[in-house]
């Protein structure tokens, strides 16, 4: 490795549904982290990864920062506070808007207290005037003194190059952590039941509050087909009805919408089973929560 090469962990932060899942999306030129119009879509850490001839960005992609409900909520506002003191720079991604609210007023307080650089990326741009992005980029920069600031189109993938220079600028020197074609750390499984959730969360819209989990119960390859059994996990009986539907119609419909990205994931056919199971306030259970690839003790900082 040449000594100009450069590599280091960077993490995306923003209030939920600001577009951080697109953004890493765009950037690694993969869909790994799942999307949907629903805030708090990612619950976990997704790590995936940039490689190119001048460097290397592992990106952390954290879950949304917001006020805590449950022990899920805790555990997913820790997870993202404390990405903020381990990595080498913070990108943190906001709506183009001149009105600065309390939630980003408290993102703002998170990272006066940390010495990491910091850049605001201004995403969405592709929704509003050219001539208005200097208006945001002001009102932002009055309340905190960041390292740059780079408007970014995540979905139309808009000077999102410009967005990894300024990364690689505050990166240290130093030897790639994965393979150049290495582009997340996600074990399968998870990758799987991720686009299964997002295709669930977008069948079912509004109908279903954000309280379900999907779990891969087995995943069996035969020559070049994968038998996958998945358990999409609800809080209520009445919840378990409308993800079925009539006759096993919303069920149906998350699987044949899931299935294709699987299969392009796996490169492979797939075979998709799926079931309903009720499991009540499996969101403040240790035990479940941990059952479904959350990690409990991270709640306790």
């Amino acid at each position: 490795m040449n000594n100009s090469y450069k590599s280091g962990f960077v993490t995306l932060i923003g209030r939920p549904n600001v577009g951080k899942s697109t953004l890493m999306n765009s950037l690694i030129g993969q869909k790994i982290a799942i999307t949907s119009n629903k805030p708090q879509t990612t619950r976990n850490r997704i790590q995936t990864v940039y490689t190119s001839e001048e460097g290397q960005i592992v990106f952390l992609d954290t879950p949304g920062i917001h006020k805590a409900k449950n022990k899920l909520g805790d555990y997913m506002v820790n997870v993202a506070e404390r990405t903020l003191r381990e990595v080498d720079v913070i990108l943190w991604l906001v709506e183009p808007t001149t009105y600065i609210g309390a939630g980003e007023k408290h993102i703002i307080e998170q990272l006066k207290k940390v010495n990491t650089p910091v850049i605001l990326v201004i995403n969405k741009t592709d929704k509003v005037k050219n001539a208005e992005i200097l208006t945001y980029i002001d009102t932002y920069r009055k309340e905190m003194d960041f390292d740059e600031i780079v408007p970014v189109s995540a979905l139309k993938n808009e000077n999102t190059d410009t967005l990894i220079k300024c990364i690689m600028k505050y990166l240290p020197y130093g030897p790639a952590f994965y393979d150049e074609d290495t582009i997340t750390d996600q074990p399968q499984r998870q990758i799987v039941a991720e686009l299964i959730r997002e295709k669930a969360l977008r069948c079912l819209e509004e109908e279903i509050p954000h309280g379900i989990a999907v779990s891969i119960e087995s995943m069996k390859y035969r020559k070049k087909i994968v038998d996958i059994d998945a358990t999409i996990i609800c809080e209520r009986d009445s919840h378990k009805g409308i993800i079925i539907g009539k006759q096993g119609a919303m069920l149906k419909k998350i699987g044949s919408q899931a299935r294709p990205e699987i299969e392009d994931m796996l490169e492979c056919h797939v075979n998709l089973q799926l079931w309903v199971k009720v499991k009540k306030d499996w969101r403040d259970s240790d035990f479940l929560l941990k059952n479904f690839g959350y990690n409990p003790s991270d709640i306790e900082m």
